[in-house]
């Protein structure tokens, strides 16, 4: 056992050799490097899986000793200051370990066949092992100074891989805005490293943590500056897990390959803020400010996610939202004190978000022949719809995922989730009624993903293969609701004889020709085109990037159960607790507590109830999107509007432009802090040269003219000269007198009065 425990340091290398003998190959031998591009990604998941099997023997060896290990050597050492790097495997650790080479492994497989087709094959394999090795040696430091060394360096492959298409603009801006964003939040978390060393003198956890709180303990530190350095440190997380308000590069993130989207916002970088206000988690607790702070951000933000993820059109940035607020969840189980909780919803969403990614890639894999290979195009939902019968496989592991995350059993997520419901009603009604209600938001928005891309008919359109010239997609309701219940609802339909116009908010108008009619009724397949003999549908993926989603379907289904607590007050059955005994035990936490079974069903029956009240709306509304358009001379029957109910209208407009202008947050930024540093440079550039170059210029445009004036006035004579001389220090010397004469007596006055 303990040489398994010796060799762990070595866990964060072992990735490392991929990007390493890729860049030397490249350099040394770049024919043969470029010419053998699968086995260098059977050599990366060789490697993950080697760090897989070592991880999964440190977590049964945690799961039955319960202990900590620490492996410490010294870096620096002088008289005044001592520096040591380490390696620190506890339940946390091991947790992460976990989850990172899983579902690594899971995205390494999937991204073989995903990426084949590209150019950057081997860089994105490079970045993408490098990845894991910030990640891994980021879970695994033991102190403050690691923790920051690979945080950077986790931020660093971030960039690389959001904005792995550079050549796109669009995917350039926004791995700028990743870096810029999260740069707020890692200046800050430096700042709180650095105070944190200022009062307690050291970086090491266990050491950090006993001087802190015997110095609170014993008041022997300023309180307001402790609370100042832990926000601080509690900044880093907030960007680093978008949390609000450092959430804004998150959806933008999207614009990176779909494997980086499933490895960044499932189990690594998004995780890595989570694992941070775990892993200070002790020190938090001694300052009730930063637990209501870490529980009010994460209430925040797990409501501000679902409500921007109602209404987006893009699949992953749906699933980004999404993810933003399941980290919110995460991120408000500590903030109330339920460490458990937060661990196992951590696992849970970690491996049915993946699962939901991959699923969504494989959407767009077979979508991008269709529509052309646009983001715009290949990842809009509203442009899917019938892909059952063309992706049954994909399409089943998606509706497993859907399920759990929307909680219901015995999905992985819903025993996570409700454990964290429960614990809310215990410490504020208020955050869990908000909780509640996000869970039926969860469920509205994850339904209308699913409805809107497998159910009905496929909704493109295609141009290439019928001849149509000039024409696009229909773009039917956000709300997706058939023509004859939306005027139910009170939305206006107009129709023209020959252009007809359909507005459902009033606010857009879409002209429906000819083109889109015929695009709108059924089509046969037979006989449209099989003259063009190319494939026109979409078509299920290969087994390589099946394997992965069946494989992340085991664990949706099964992964649950391990916090799950078979039998009352007895938990030799509960893996998860056992797991974590040493961290609970160290946080002071309970779990000795009599499980009540009754309660727990309970809640349970109430938060099912409303996941499945999400789920019936979202079928009202998008369970027939297609099949209201392929009769649409009817919409000329209906000439009356209730009265009553058109006083909806406003509220589902309201509703609809916050969610799909994402709350307006970004444009805030962008004309408050974007545009209000773009006029002060400027203010500041025309202060610089009008003021600061023209007082310059001024002294030398004015030596200049004295110059040329004085040449004339010489004459040779040196008594001249003297005259002159005398004459400007007399003039200088009165001057200086009456500036002297008048500051003294200022000051006489001043010392008089005071």
């Amino acid at each position: 056992m303990e040489r398994t425990y010796d060799y762990a340091w070595i866990i964060p290398f072992i990735p490392l050799t991929v990007p390493m003998s890729i860049g030397l190959g490249l350099l040394l031998v770049p024919t043969v490097t470029k010419s053998i591009l699968r086995m260098w990604a059977f050599f990366s998941v060789s490697l993950l899986s080697i760090v897989m099997v070592f991880s999964a023997d440190l977590s049964i060896q945690q799961i039955n000793c319960s202990f900590i290990y620490q492996y410490l050597w010294s870096w620096t050492i002088n008289s005044d200051f001592s520096l040591e790097l380490g390696c620190l495997i506890d339940p946390l650790t091991s947790i992460m370990l976990i989850l990172i080479t899983t579902v690594g492994i899971m995205v390494l497989i999937y991204s073989d066949n995903y990426m084949s087709h590209d150019q950057g094959y081997l860089r994105f394999f490079a970045s993408m092992s490098f990845s894991n090795t910030s990640m891994l040696g980021l879970v695994t430091s033991s102190n403050l100074i690691q923790i920051y060394i690979f945080w950077e360096l986790v931020g660093m492959c971030s960039y690389l891989l959001i904005g792995f298409w550079f050549t796109r603009p669009i995917a350039a801006n926004a791995c700028q805005k990743a870096f810029v964003t999260n740069r707020v939040g890692d200046f800050g978390l430096l700042l709180g490293i650095l105070g944190l060393y200022w009062i307690t003198g050291s970086f090491e956890f266990r050491d950090l943590f006993k001087i802190f709180n015997n110095l609170i303990h014993n008041n022997g530190v300023n309180s307001l500056f402790v609370t100042f350095c832990a926000s601080l440190l509690f900044l880093g997380a907030v960007a680093k897990s978008a949390q609000f308000p450092l959430h804004i590069w998150l959806p933008d993130a999207m614009e990176g390959p779909t494997p980086i989207s499933a490895l960044i916002h499932a189990a690594t970088m998004v995780a890595a803020g989570i694992f941070l206000v775990a892993r200070l988690l002790p020190l938090f607790t001694v300052i009730p400010y930063i637990m209501n702070l870490i529980s009010l951000i994460g209430v925040i933000t797990l409501l501000l996610g679902a409500t921007f993820a109602l209404a987006q059109r893009d699949i992953k940035r749906s699933l980004a939202y999404s993810t933003m607020s399941q980290l919110g969840y995460i991120m408000l189980a500590p903030g109330i004190g339920s460490y458990r909780a937060a661990s196992f919803h951590l696992i849970t969403h970690a491996y049915s978000k993946a699962l939901l990614f991959l699923g969504s890639g494989s959407i767009i894999h077979s979508m991008e022949p269709i529509v052309g290979y646009s983001p715009d195009k290949s990842q809009n939902m509203i442009l899917m719809g019938g892909l059952t019968k063309y992706l049954p496989i994909t399409k089943i592991t998606f509706l497993l995922g859907t399920l759990s995350l929307c909680g219901i059993p015995p999905l992985a997520c819903f025993w996570s989730k409700d454990e964290i419901l429960n614990d809310s009603w215990l410490y504020s009604p208020i955050f869990a009624i908000i909780a509640c209600f996000t869970t039926g938001l969860t469920a509205f928005y994850m339904f209308r993903m699913y409805l809107l891309t497998f159910e009905e008919h496929l909704r493109v359109h295609f141009q290439k293969y019928s001849g149509a010239t000039n024409s696009s997609f229909y773009s039917i309701s956000i709300w997706g609701k058939e023509a004859s219940q939306l005027l139910n609802w009170g939305l206006l339909l107009s129709t023209m004889n020959n252009n007809e116009k359909v507005s459902f908010f009033l606010n857009k108008t879409y002209e429906i020709d000819e083109n889109v009619r015929n695009m709108m009724r059924s089509f046969s397949t037979s006989t449209h085109f099989v003259k063009k003999k190319t494939p026109m549908y979409p078509h299920e993926s290969d087994n390589t990037m099946l394997l992965p989603l069946l494989v992340l379907v085991i664990f949706t289904l099964f992964v649950g159960f391990i916090g799950v607590r078979f039998d009352q007050g007895v938990m030799d059955l509960d893996i998860l607790s056992k797991w974590l005994t040493p961290s609970i035990n160290f946080l002071h936490q309970n779990l000795n507590d009599p499980w009540d079974w009754y309660e727990f069903a309970t809640n349970a029956i109430f938060s099912v109830s409303i996941a499945c009240f999400g789920i019936w709306i979202a079928s009202l509304l998008y369970g027939s999107v297609y099949s209201s358009f392929q009769n649409l001379d009817l919409m000329n029957s209906f000439v009356k509007i209730d009265s009553k109910r058109i006083l909806l209208e406003p509220i589902i407009n309201v509703i609809y432009n916050w969610s799909y202008n994402r709350g307006y947050i970004d444009v805030y930024y962008a004309t408050v802090f974007t545009r209000g540093i773009r006029g002060l440079a400027k203010l500041t550039h025309s202060f610089d040269r009008r003021v600061i170059d023209g007082i310059t210029n001024g002294f030398g445009i004015a030596s200049f003219f004295v110059g040329e004036g004085v040449k004339y006035v010489g004459g040779g004579r040196i008594s001249s000269y003297l005259f002159l001389y005398l004459s400007y220090v007399s003039i200088f010397l009165v001057i200086s007198y009456f500036c002297f004469g008048i500051c003294n007596s200022i000051l006489f006055f001043f010392f008089i009065f005071n």
